[in-house]
């Protein structure tokens, strides 16, 4: 048994759609935390004209009666309001294309998908590109990741995000524990731990706004409670680091996966990386956590932590250079209305995907087509675990 799921959809199309398949019947299903994801995904200084526009819920259309599940495929969709102003523009029916009224996209943008995309795709217009690469196919991400959040809850397992560096404040991402992220305030406008350094990152994109430019980031996305044996060290696509990094890669504008503090390891010496090992309280721990909760491929039962670096998003108010896929002369860059940042929306994007793979992960290993058949096998593993 496996958690799977798959979107449709446009950035201006009529609707985000999501199919989810894998979760057992007799899950109960609460709406408005999944709701609630996709607000926090809306969230952040530094974010463009669109959320202002949007304000994502979702309306489940079949998988759920009566609050919950029941063993068969979920499919939801999440209205674009902003649609009615795209509707002659993104039409499915065939139209005589205006150039002006339809925004043909002729000069692609440097760091985005439009100039690869319409190569391999044969796209004469970059617009049948860059509406599916485009960010806002995420929104339908995260309320998968919602379901699967949900799920997780059930095992005792909470995952939580912040972020730890924008641009190049501070200069060394800050690391910060469980408890500390979970006092970050629901109105934190970067949904950083550290006030003083969130007032820094705020200076920081006012002034990329001022000169037209965007910024990158750090984001850091915590498990917590996940249970040991998760994945395997027998295949490698069975290691889940590896389904982790791919998870996470898959998020636009991320470029880098980090799981533990893996990039300092790199220059240290193994007794100064690998964690220790000890059995307190009748249970087996390490003394610190650099591995970030994985060794092998499998989760060891310490917190899983993964860090995700964001390149600075690719359009930009003053456009780089580019060329006119006609023409083939220089002329700068097509900009589309978009952030200045974007980093705490990919901590909850983050968020999500490290929940989808975690539900993979305990479907794989526990199965069951009830919650109360899974809940048996889960909780007959942990029995056996405090024997071994």
């Amino acid at each position: 048994m496996r958690f799977n799921f798959t979107t449709a959809g446009e950035s201006h199309g009529k609707a985000l759609v999501a199919i989810i398949e894998g979760l057992p019947a007799g899950m109960p299903v609460d709406i408005n935390k999944i709701n609630h994801e996709l607000w926090r995904r809306q969230q952040g200084y530094g974010r463009g004209g669109r959320m202002k526009i949007e304000s994502d819920t979702i309306e489940i259309l079949s998988g759920v009666r009566h609050g919950k599940t029941l063993g068969s495929p979920i499919a939801l969709i999440i209205e674009n309001r902003d649609f009615v102003h795209w509707q002659d523009i993104m039409a499915s029916e065939p139209v005589d294309v205006n150039p002006k009224r339809d925004r043909v996209v002729k000069r692609p943008r440097p760091g985005h998908a439009d100039l690869a995309g319409g190569q391999k795709y044969g796209a004469r217009d970059l617009r049948n590109i860059l509406e599916r690469a485009s960010a806002r196919e995420t929104a339908a991400r995260v309320a998968c990741g919602a379901f699967a959040k949900q799920f997780l809850e059930i095992f005792g397992t909470e995952i939580r995000s912040h972020v730890i560096k924008l641009g190049k404040v501070p200069k060394k991402p800050l690391d910060r524990s469980w408890e500390d992220i979970g006092k970050i305030p629901e109105d934190s406008k970067l949904n950083c731990a550290d006030p003083e350094i969130e007032n820094q990152m705020i200076a920081l994109i006012d002034s990329a706004k001022e000169d037209g430019d965007t910024l990158g980031g750090v984001f850091e996305v915590v498990a917590k409670n996940v249970v040991v044996g998760l994945g395997s060290h027998v295949s490698w696509n069975e290691k889940l680091d590896g389904r982790i990094a791919q998870a996470f890669m898959s998020i636009q504008a991320t470029k880098a996966v980090e799981l533990g503090t893996g990039v300092e390891n790199a220059g240290k010496f193994g007794s100064g990386v690998h964690d220790e090992i000890v059995f307190e309280e009748e249970k087996f721990r390490r003394t610190t956590n650099r591995a970030g909760g994985l060794e092998g491929g499998i989760t060891n039962g310490e917190e899983l932590r993964v860090r995700g670096y964001l390149k600075p998003i690719s359009t930009l108010r003053k456009p780089l250079r580019s060329v006119d896929i006609d023409t083939k002369q220089e002329d700068p860059a097509a900009f589309e209305r978009s952030d200045i940042t974007a980093v705490p929306a990919a901590g909850v994007i983050g968020e999500s995907m490290l929940a989808i793979v975690l539900a993979n992960a305990m479907r794989e290993k526990f199965g069951g087509d009830s919650i109360a058949e899974v809940r048996s096998n889960f909780n007959n593993y942990i029995t056996s675990l405090a024997s071994y």
